[in-house]
């Protein structure tokens, strides 16, 4: 028996799989990123705790997580679960659960699954990329990840897009991720005077009542969509540009959002 965790930004999900695939059980819980990082240690802890006993196998555990690890500190780095960057992710959760663990960015996993056996599947080059909390990429070719030298292959939601533009917990102003992710996206709304107490989700409903407002800010998000997606397009000419997070099911994301950057691809 297999555990597969998606450790993300706003929740923590969890899945048992058989030995062919099939899925036993599932449960999520709160990232609780409030409380820190010892907080979302044991919300995994208590996870695979949960699954293990209602399945009665202790089972092996792959983690998906925001940011990556870092090739010469080995700690995590470039994490919108800000709490985690610096610290020694994978080793701590191996002492917390006892066992091997198999660990990776959460946008390269979703890219290698979906070029293996999904929307990808029979594509050369293929971009993954998430856009939830957070904003991350992931480039598989011929069917095997590129990782990268520094790990960091695919990772396009720290590219600085505007150079004025808002702040990013990276350091830089404007970067993609604080343009195009759900925080983004109600920040943006936020500081055209909406209501800060929106989530990305509502902007999206209000807009489709034909709030003003709201399709403003719909708007300058389609408009940073197409503009980032034309930089890796003119980099990498994809076969298939494949999306998923929360905001994959915007679903004029796949005709505004794409119009806006077919319109200033090479």
């Amino acid at each position: 028996m297999r555990i597969g965790i998606d450790l993300g930004g706003t929740k923590i999900e969890g899945v048992v799989l058989d030995h062919d695939g099939h899925e036993l059980q599932r449960k999520r819980k709160d990232t609780r990123q409030s409380e820190g990082y010892q907080a979302i240690l044991h919300t995994v802890k208590q996870l695979v705790g949960d699954l293990e006993a209602e399945i009665g196998k202790k089972c092996s555990i792959g983690i998906g997580t925001p940011g990556t690890i870092s090739a010469v500190t080995s700690t995590m780095k470039n994490s919108n679960t800000v709490c985690l960057n610096g610290r020694p992710l994978f080793e701590d959760l191996q002492t917390l659960l006892h066992r091997p663990l198999r660990i990776a960015n959460d946008a390269n996993c979703f890219t290698l699954s979906e070029a293996l056996d999904g929307a990808g599947k029979g594509y050369g080059v293929v971009f993954g990329v998430i856009m939830g909390t957070g904003v991350g990429g992931g480039l598989v070719f011929n069917g095997q990840l590129h990782q990268g030298h520094q790990h960091l292959g695919g990772e396009w939601g720290h590219n600085i897009l505007e150079l004025d533009g808002p702040d990013c917990y990276c350091g830089h102003k404007g970067c993609v991720e604080t343009l195009i992710s759900g925080p983004g996206l109600a920040a943006d709304f936020q500081r055209h005077g909406g209501d800060s107490a929106l989530l990305a989700r509502d902007i999206v409903a209000l807009a489709t009542r034909g709030d003003a407002l709201a399709e403003a800010a719909l708007q300058r998000f389609f408009d940073s969509f197409g503009r980032a997606m034309a930089m890796v397009v003119n980099i990498l000419d994809p076969d298939a540009i494949i999306l998923g997070g929360g905001l994959s099911n915007v679903e004029r994301l796949y005709s505004e959002g794409r119009a806006r950057g077919s319109a200033i691809m090479a």
